[in-house]
């Protein structure tokens, strides 16, 4: 792949003139091989996580037959089937970020194998939501510590 100017290339001039030389291009090369394998792991642990959620129904009610309680076996079956809607939905979060990174490195490879643009500018689109989705998650997941946080202290204040 020729060093890419973007400026040279009808792209926004910029007042620094970035270039793709051989250094990048193997270090890009090496990111999209690590990306592939990370993500190929991730379906694999995405699709693990279903298959324990969908049978997470049937240990909880084996556990339910060792009491003898109907209230403990209807607390159980209940919380089986919590527990399976809770790991579907993280499978399905984890889901989305692993195919973000699975995409980067397809189009990451076939830019490099290529030298296109088109697939290059892809890649880096993958990136982006990639880390932007992380990013949106990890802002959600933060919001919801912080408001539990608030609702523990303001609870324990009040038993005070």
């Amino acid at each position: 792949m020729e060093p890419y100017n973007q400026a040279a290339a009808g792209g926004r001039d910029n007042l620094f003139e970035l270039q793709v030389d051989h250094l990048s291009i193997s270090y890009l090369g090496e990111t999209a091989r690590w990306a592939k394998f990370l993500s190929i792991v991730g379906f694999v642990a995405s699709g693990v996580l279903i298959i324990l959620a969908l049978f997470a129904g049937n240990i909880f009610s084996s556990f339910s037959r060792l009491g003898n309680s109907d209230v403990l076996s209807s607390s159980v079956g209940f919380g089986g089937t919590l527990f399976s809607v809770i790991w579907i939905v993280i499978a399905l979060l984890y889901f989305f970020p692993c195919l973000y990174l699975f995409n980067f490195s397809n189009k990451m490879q076939s830019a490099l194998r290529n030298n296109d643009q088109t697939n290059l500018n892809a890649a880096f689109n993958n990136l982006k939501s990639c880390f932007k989705f992380v990013g949106i998650l990890t802002i959600v997941f933060l919001s919801f510590y912080l408001l539990g946080t608030v609702v523990v202290v303001s609870v324990a204040s009040m038993m005070r």
